[in-house]
């Protein structure tokens, strides 16, 4: 029987799928979200806004109408039901296949149709597929039953709250593009349920019958309805498709398991988390373990994409997701940390599709790990203080709203933790009061006594409605005065922010860069006439106000007030990167070809990271050559000059443009001010970009490739260092092999020498050992297995021995040997930490299964294991206590 498609290989098939209908294939954008409207990507058209809206479909200098990606997308607005149901996930990945003004709902239907049931492909039973339209799409309704031959009885019309986008959109808006949808369910049988498709148009809620796609199509412009209240749908110049399938449903379908937690990405979390606490995962009941494993991997990709754990914005999210988990490893009675060692887990079974991952995964572990240190000294005073107010209110009573707050305010416990906590003790949590506590707290901040941190990302668009542009003049100033126009905090606008409050600061002129471009936010400090600030963050908002993300230290910061804006020192560093990071493009192209585009970036003070398109890993020379051409530009010590210039001329000039900027008429032209040679021709740069960059190239200072990955499919990642970052790296390797050569008894020059030297003695002293190992356990069987006790069990004859000091491949030999002499049907050989069982082919086809039996035995022997019918094998600690169980075990 053929194994059933892993997760990866889902993901791969599809992509390769749409690829073969001329879709360009894109990689993931990130979890942070790609625009001002929400702090995550939540669905994979998020980063197609443009493109539905009508701009220009090219994509990295490559047109094309027709896109599919697999986008991680992050979720929380029901976080509370992670673990709890079937099928929500905070973090989920979503297949999409994008059509702009190009083709519409027959392509995209029949498609979707071919995909699933194909037997290239997917190989879905059709019978069990189904489909629900909007009520009035005639055209899917053909579509569906004339071209595809889906049964009628198959199909159910729903009306727009549930088969439109946006829900309701042709009776409530909003106004603009809209229009229905069709989606695609699959029967799961009735072991998930006894109701029918018929039903399903009832109850609109079934474990049997499984959505697994949903194509969208855009196809009206919504527009102000007639008097009487009739809905007003033009239909749209272009339209477009947005598909979408989870991939996390499908897989729950192909590999024919239970939910999510159970297929080839989870199954090996969830198993490790059993593992550390010794609490068995036994299904949904177990809901602890489906929440770490979950949020694990959902915290793990965010931190990955450069998201840091805060009070505010995404990172408070991140943290409140984090610390979730963090409890329920609690509840498990884990009381050390242990989430950050379940990220090799999440890199094993992603890493692959999502290199950040990989380079990553350090840092990631780290800021797990460091969260949950914190969290649990809070954790557990919380946990007491509550469990004591719990056993005060009594099974069946209601746990006060300001209780709630004072444990949200005194020990980061969020309601919606406390409320989990409470369910157990069956009492319920006062919501309203809680919200009542937590206004008022709010109230007593605008009022200038005490700020409580917000929830929320630098304050809603209402309250930054009005205010102009932010003047930038960080390009030439690392220092400016600025009056503070608005200070905004949970929503919402504040008179004053006393000592140890944070808020989003808004200056009518500030040095600070806004994140943008690749380049990571500036930060630095405020200072004004008794008082100071720290800037942890800058972003800009679509109207060019710059948002300061501000910690105040000393005194009070007031609307109104003139402040001095200095920029930290790490601007120095990331402006080192950002030019490096310019010249490594041209160099890349240089060496590689024009081929090379940009496909996104980050510069930071401490590295860079550089996303490009290329078909292949680069070979040593190429990436040597790189290095070599970025560091005669530094060597050079040219000018780098920028100045603003229409597009035309700037493209004209051979500009080229950087990944993820959007660009007006007039464009700023950044450009090193000499070539280099490469191959007998010049090379140059020069390119639009609106970040901070060095005076001349020689500012930049050592320069050093870390690493060439692969992204995706024809997408390379290279990372790079600069200046001090880079000569520190340098020094800590060369320090690091002198040490390593000094414990070797050599230099560093003779290190590789002496190395292959060990490898080859170290090679001869394990075939050495092994072959000893084998005549030890040759020794401990006896001449012709006589040392092995023979006895019938379950009409089988059995013969098990235990031996000491074997292990691995000489286990396994000797229980081969042992079932060759001594003609038994199976053979039993438990040593001090493995433990191995044979059959023989008679055996097998007699219905021996040393797989199962291996099982039982390391059940019994404090271990676990399995394996094939006539061989299988377990890691146990019980030697004695697995022969033992032989007696039973039949």
């Amino acid at each position: 029987m053929t194994a059933p498609l892993t997760t990866a290989q889902i993901r791969e098939k599809y992509l390769q799928f749409f690829e073969s209908k001329g879709h360009l294939r894109l990689p993931s954008h990130s979890t942070i979200a790609p625009d001002p409207t929400t702090l995550f990507t939540v669905a994979g058209m998020q980063p197609f806004k443009e493109q539905f809206m009508g701009a220009p479909a090219v994509f990295d200098g490559q047109a094309s109408k027709r896109v599919t990606t697999a986008q991680k997308c992050l979720r929380v607005g029901d976080i509370e039901n992670v673990g709890r149901t079937l099928r929500h996930c905070s973090l989920l990945e979503m297949l999409g296949n994008f059509s702009f003004g190009d083709y519409f709902k027959r392509e995209a239907l029949t498609w979707a149709w071919e995909f699933l049931t194909s037997p290239e492909w997917m190989g879905l039973d059709r019978s069990r597929l189904y489909a629900t339209i909007y009520k009035d799409d005639e055209e899917a309704f053909g579509i569906w039953t004339q071209d595809i031959g889906l049964p009628e009885d198959h199909i159910l019309r729903f009306d727009a709250d549930e088969n439109f986008w946006p829900a309701d959109a042709p009776r409530e808006g909003p106004n603009g593009p809209c229009g229905p949808c069709s989606e695609i369910f699959y029967d799961r049988g009735p072991e998930y349920g006894e109701d029918t498709w018929a039903e399903y148009a009832d109850t609109r809620e079934s474990a049997r019958f499984l959505e697994i796609w949903n194509c969208v199509f855009p196809q009206y412009d919504r527009q102000d309805p007639l008097p009487d209240g009739t809905p007003v749908l033009k239909d749209l110049p272009f339209k477009n498709i947005d598909t979408g399938m989870g991939l996390e449903r499908i897989a729950t379908v192909v590999q024919d398991v239970y939910d999510f937690y159970s297929n080839d990405v989870f199954a090996p979390l969830i198993s490790r988390i059993a593992e550390l606490s010794g609490q068995a995962y036994e299904g949904p009941q177990n809901v602890s373990h489906r929440v770490i494993a979950e949020h694990v991997r959902s915290v793990s990709m965010v931190i990955a994409d450069g998201s840091a754990l805060s009070n505010t914005g995404r990172g408070y999210v991140i943290r409140k997701i984090l610390r979730r988990a963090s409890r329920h490893a609690y509840l498990l009675g884990l009381r050390e940390p242990v989430l950050h060692t379940l990220v090799p887990l999440v890199v094993d079974a992603m890493g692959d599709a999502y290199p950040e991952l990989r380079t990553e995964q350090g840092r990631v572990e780290a800021a797990i790990r460091s969260e949950e240190e914190r969290f649990l000294k809070t954790l557990e005073g919380g946990i007491q203080r509550l469990g004591g107010m719990l056993e005060g209110v009594g099974r069946g009573g209601v746990l006060g709203g300001e209780d709630a707050f004072v444990l949200y305010d005194t020990y980061g416990f969020p309601v919606d933790l406390t409320k989990e906590i409470a369910e157990e003790y069956g009492v319920s949590v006062d919501e309203a009061g809680y919200a009542e506590s937590l206004e008022n707290a709010q109230n007593i901040a605008r009022a200038g006594s005490k700020y409580g941190k917000s929830e929320l990302f630098g304050g809603s668009q209402e309250a930054l409605e009005g205010l102009s542009a932010t003047e930038f003049v960080g390009y030439d100033h690392l220092e400016a005065e600025g009056q503070v126009l608005a200070l905004v905090g949970a929503g919402e606008r504040l008179s004053h922010l006393p000592a140890g409050s944070e808020a989003t600061v808004v200056l009518s002129r500030t040095p600070f860069y806004g994140e943008g471009g690749g380049e990571v936010g500036d930060t630095g400090r405020l200072e004004w006439q008794g008082g100071s600030g720290t800037v942890r963050d800058t972003r800009k908002s679509p109207a060019g106000v710059f948002l300061h993300d501000v910690l105040v230290e000393e005194g009070q910061l007031t609307e109104g007030m003139s402040v001095r804006a200095l920029v930290g020192p790490e601007r120095q560093a990331v402006q080192r990167h950002h030019t490096a990071t310019h010249l490594l493009h041209a160099a890349l192209r240089a060496v590689l070809g024009s081929g090379v585009r940009q496909a996104g970036s980050l510069v930071a003070p401490d590295r860079l990271r550089f996303d490009f398109s290329h078909g292949a890993a680069l070979t040593a020379e190429e990436l040597a050559q790189v290095e070599l051409l970025v560091s005669r530009w530094v060597s050079a010590n040219f000018p780098v000059s920028w100045r603003e210039m229409p597009i035309a001329e700037a493209k004209a000039a051979g500009a080229t443009a950087l990944f993820g900027e959007k660009y007006g008429e007039t464009v700023r032209v950044v450009s090193v001010e000499g070539d280099v040679e490469y191959g007998g021709q010049p090379v140059s740069s020069k390119e639009l970009c609106g970040g901070a960059h060095v005076r001349r190239t020689g500012d930049i200072g050592a320069f050093v490739l870390l690493s060439d990955e692969n992204v995706a499919a024809g997408v390379r990642r290279i990372e790079a260092l600069a200046g001090e970052a880079a000569t520190r790296w340098v020094r800590e390797r060369l320090s690091g092999a002198a040490r390593v050569a000094a414990l070797l008894n050599t230099s560093p020059e003779g290190l590789e020498g002496r190395v292959a030297g060990l490898q080859t003695q170290l090679k001869a002293g394990e075939k050495e050992a092994a072959g000893l190992r084998r005549q030890l356990a040759e020794a401990q069987m006896g001449g012709g297995g006589s040392a092995a006790q023979t006895r019938e069990l379950g009409g089988f004859q059995v013969a098990a021995l235990r031996l000491s000091g074997i292990e691995g491949n000489e286990l396994r030999g000797a229980a081969d040997k042992l079932l060759d002499q001594s003609g038994a049907d199976l053979v039993v050989l438990a040593s001090d930490k493995g433990l191995v069982v044979k059959a023989s082919k008679a055996a097998v086809t007699r219905g021996a299964h040393a797989g199962q039996l291996v099982g039982k035995l390391a059940a019994a022997a404090g271990g676990k294991g399995g394996g094939r019918p006539d061989m299988a094998q377990a890691g146990i600690t019980d030697p004695e206590a697995a022969l033992a169980a032989l007696a039973t075990a039949f």
